[in-house]
């Protein structure tokens, strides 16, 4: 029996639900329900009667799942894929800077784990970070943890007192503007699509910039041959898959080692033996859901 029929029939057995980044391996995407960016996956698989969630994604994603999903068995196939960015930010160290400034409202991006979700006032994602600044009026922020999205919005606000945190992903942030150039000079008329968690100088040579998900809907609307994305590769099996034809071209270095760590039989193994379950404590789950929710009633 191949691996990924394992899967599906250990998924039937948990009645379980699969749940695929947008930057994992293709045959990890393939073998999911749902593949997307980890706060919409979270929020569609709290909205299923499955009874345990497999999310093949880095450590915080299981945690948001958890977040929103609390009767749930949540189970992460590499508990140890970490994310860089979220561990930049440690509840400790947000605590303490909100002491400091009290008077600035925390707005944290939602690649932060459950127990820095306690310490923030509203969460936002990379395709709603701009109504989420703009929710807060004339007030102080301190935006926390990528310096490259908070500065993204920065920019477009800057009658705004925004204070960055010094946060970034690193697979994002080493994607350079020759890189880019390189790129651009193979492809010289590709439509370049570009991800806010890059930096400033690859977001202004940029034709669009946007989310994952926003970055589908442009692609499939924007009549051109060929694109050049400025996002973890993992994100060019599901936008050859929904733009048949279309040519999508990643700089060489956009490799999250951490969500290739991810694979079939890690999956299987997980839905297998009920490993890599998640354990966040009810007060967690309830004081990060809060700056969640305040999120989706601000949109």
């Amino acid at each position: 029996m191949e691996v990924w029929e394992e899967i599906l029939e250990l998924k039937k057995e948990r009645n379980a639900v699969i749940l695929a980044h947008n930057y994992t391996l293709p045959e990890v995407q393939d073998v999911a329900d749902m593949v997307g960016d980890s706060l919409g996956l979270s929020i569609k698989a709290s909205q299923t009667d499955a009874d345990v969630i497999v999310f093949c994604g880095v450590t915080f994603m299981g945690e948001t799942a958890k977040i929103l999903s609390p009767g749930k068995t949540v189970l992460l196939p590499v508990p140890e894929a970490l994310c860089d960015m979220a561990s930049s930010c440690t509840p400790e160290d947000l605590e303490k800077a909100r002491k400091d400034s009290p008077d600035r409202v925390v707005i944290g991006y939602v690649n932060t784990t459950g127990p820095t979700k306690c310490h923030m006032d509203i969460c936002c994602t990379s395709g709603n970070a701009l109504k989420v600044v703009e929710s807060v009026g004339d007030r102080k922020v301190l935006f926390v943890p990528d310096k490259n999205l908070g500065r993204f919005v920065s920019n477009r606000y800057p009658e705004k007192d925004i204070r960055l945190w010094n946060g970034c992903c690193p697979i994002h942030d080493r994607m350079t503007i020759d890189d880019l150039v390189q790129l651009k000079a193979k492809y010289p008329d590709a439509y370049v699509m570009s991800h806010p968690e890059c930096s400033e100088a690859v977001l202004q040579a940029s034709d669009f910039i946007g989310s994952t998900e926003a970055m589908l809907k442009k692609a499939a609307e924007v009549d051109r041959k060929d694109f050049i994305v400025m996002t973890e590769i993992g994100m060019k099996h599901r936008l050859e898959n929904s733009c048949p034809g279309k040519g999508f071209h990643f700089p060489e270095n956009a490799v999250c080692g951490s969500m290739k760590m991810i694979t079939l039989e890690s999956v299987r193994d997980c839905l297998r033996d009920m490993t890599g379950r998640v354990e966040l404590d009810a007060s967690v789950i309830e004081k990060a859901y809060a700056p969640v929710k305040r999120m989706t009633e601000i949109l």
